[in-house]
């Protein structure tokens, strides 16, 4: 999950790295560095941190050179140390990389016995002395480069440059993607097309195993064997212009107020708004005929997923399974051939993810992915993807993204609905009329938050939180307190409303706070009863409901946050604004970093 980026370029390399390092920096922050090729040394600078800090050091010694690569981290083998951080170099070779070399430690111990110092904690100081020791033995760069490839295991996309050697760059992959720019009289390699976008728009992605000879003005492609292969350029739709923050204080904030532009765009590529009917991209395999779904995903995404079994079971009347990727594979289900394996994912690159389909695959099952990048290695793996329209999300916590998994999961129950026959066209004209509803809702949620900030200031105070919700509204409960956790670091955990009875009862005190996702409809009573049991022990009952729920209500809850009424099938996906904008609040009151919370990174691209 670190980011990488390579130049050889007719520029000054270092500024052009550190500007792409940062629209990287979603990708890991704890330590960053650069090196450039300078009369025929290497020279570095890195420091530990966020890239302010490697900023700074540039600023006081500045790095010349045309050549370059640069890294920004979130640590895996090594304390986020300067000594840790990326590039490595030896006199003759520097190397970024992302992923995690799994055969580290025993090529540690063979390169020592042959005399190679290390000096890190790092797996990835194995890949530069192994090809330091094979330049000393006479190999050439390329050779040398192709010959380490071959002793590497596990996952890795890198970039390595020589000294001596300035018109000359080797990238490769295996089980992290990676990218290869082609500009005028410069060439680009990077971890994803946004770290290229003001680069260039023109970008050749590597297939599992391939490795790249990048010059000064082409890129020559090779498959794992060594043999000489073709990648093809495509334009990236992405710009430079798209990762701004505005006039917003951080990205977070500017992904929350897209929300109501993301859901409409997402729901106008399918939904035909004069009809009212769904109408999907094109997909090739029988939605009728399916006869089971199997979601898989990470993070917010999988409690996406989560609704969507809701949805596939109650109105599309499918059985429908969802694991966490990072569990499916040990469990190694078994999958009868011809069902659905839906992977959902923000970057499309998610290491789990990518397993699980890869298992999938192997089980027979038709792949269709929901994905947010276009270029990603998940959509290109798939045998059909359902984009969502949300844009380059850069705050670390998912916030528009995952409303807009949300309302394609929905479209998408609604069509196999429809395939199946389980709905009528007046109900799906009904379902799809309240989707449609929900831009002009969310707007109406984010112009009066004055609530929610009063909220936050209750919230801020307390050291455990506790998130209920019913049916399709329990996994916005689990996307609450994931929220929470991540942004303010208040221990928070969202609980299916009826179990509270079952253990998390006995947490409640007048200190806990019990934030229930409960609109009306027809679970409000149930929850409502379970609201009741928590108030009479003394919990802090904090409302998310509209107007008819919050009167019913009035009685034991402490605080209300009063949504829009919409109707029931929708309601997940309004109700997920508020409790994201909560989050939001009490971070700003704890003085957390909003945008690049602790310990996390965007895409985790290692298991």
């Amino acid at each position: 999950m670190c980011g990488i980026i390579g130049i050889i370029g007719c520029r000054p390399a270092a500024p052009l790295i550190l500007d792409a390092l940062k629209r990287l920096e979603y990708r890991g922050y704890d330590s960053a560095g650069i090196a450039t090729l300078v009369d025929d040394g290497i020279d570095r600078r890195r420091a530990p941190g966020k890239l302010s800090t490697l900023s700074a050091v540039l600023d006081h010694a500045p790095l010349a050179g045309r050549t370059g690569i640069g890294h920004t981290r979130w640590a895996t083998h090594g304390a986020p140390t300067e000594t840790n951080a990326h590039p490595h170099a030896t006199p003759r070779v520097a190397v970024v990389h992302n992923g995690i070399i799994e055969n580290h430690a025993a090529l540690r111990a063979e390169l020592e016995a042959q005399g190679q110092h290390f000096t890190t904690q790092t797996d990835t100081e194995t890949i530069v002395q192994l090809v330091d020791l094979l330049l000393q033995r006479g190999l050439p760069p390329i050779e040398a480069a192709g010959a380490a490839f071959r002793r590497l295991e596990g996952a890795y996309a890198l970039a390595m440059v020589f000294a001596g050697h300035a018109e000359l760059m080797i990238a490769a992959c295996h089980g992290a993607p990676l990218a290869i720019g082609f500009g005028d009289g410069e060439m680009f390699a990077g971890s994803d097309a946004l770290a290229l976008a003001p680069l260039t728009r023109r970008i050749a992605y590597l297939r599992d195993g391939d490795w790249a000879v990048v010059t000064a003005d082409t890129a020559t492609f090779h498959d794992a064997t060594g043999a000489e292969v073709q990648r093809d350029i495509k334009l990236t739709a992405l710009s430079g212009a798209a990762v701004g923050k505005g006039n917003y204080r951080h990205f977070m904030e500017k992904e929350l107020h897209e929300h109501p532009a993301v859901i409409g765009d997402t729901l106008r590529q399918m939904i035909n708004p004069a009809t009212r009917a769904v109408a999907l991209p094109p997909i090739p395999f029988d939605l009728a005929t399916i006869p089971r779904i199997t979601i898989s995903a990470c993070g917010s995404a999988f409690y996406a997923g989560l609704v969507g079994r809701y949805w596939f079971e109650q109105i599309a009347r499918i059985p429908t399974d969802a694991d966490f990727a990072s569990e499916f594979r040990y469990r190694t289900p078994p999958m009868d051939p011809g069902g659905l394996a839906l992977l959902v994912s923000q970057s499309g690159e998610t290491a789990d993810t990518m397993a699980a389909l890869h298992y999938m695959r192997a089980q027979q099952q038709h792949v269709l992915s929901i994905v947010n990048v276009a270029e990603s290695t998940m959509a290109r793996a798939s045998d059909a993807v359902l984009h969502t329209i949300a844009g380059p999300e850069i705050g670390v916590a998912s916030t528009k993204a995952f409303t807009a998994q949300l309302c394609v999961l929905a479209c998408l129950a609604l069509a196999t609905a429809r395939a199946r026959n389980s709905i009528t066209p007046e109900q799906e004209a009904r379902m799809t009329g309240a989707l449609l509803e929900i831009p002009s809702r969310a707007a109406e949620i984010l112009d009066h938050d004055a609530a929610i900030q009063r909220i936050a200031a209750r919230i801020a105070e307390a050291r455990d939180v506790l998130y209920l919700g019913r049916g399709s509204c329990f996994p916005i409960a689990l996307e609450g307190a994931l929220k929470l956790k991540e942004i303010s670091y208040i221990h928070a955990e969202g609980y299916a409303a009826g179990e509270m009875k079952h253990g998390p009862i006995a947490l409640i005190d007048r200190n806990v706070p019990v934030i229930a996702i409960i609109p009306s409809g027809p679970l409000f009573e149930k929850t409502a009863s379970n609201l009741q049991e928590a108030n009479a022990r003394g919990g802090q009952v904090i409302v998310f409901s509209d107007a008819e729920g919050a009167e019913k209500l009035k009685t034991i809850a402490a605080e209300t946050i009063i949504l829009p009424k919409i109707d029931p099938f929708a309601a997940p996906i309004l109700h997920a604004i508020p409790v994201q904008l909560l989050a939001y609040h009490v971070a700003l009151l704890k003085g957390t970093d909003v945008d690049q919370p602790r310990n996390l990174a965007k895409s985790v691209t290692v298991e």
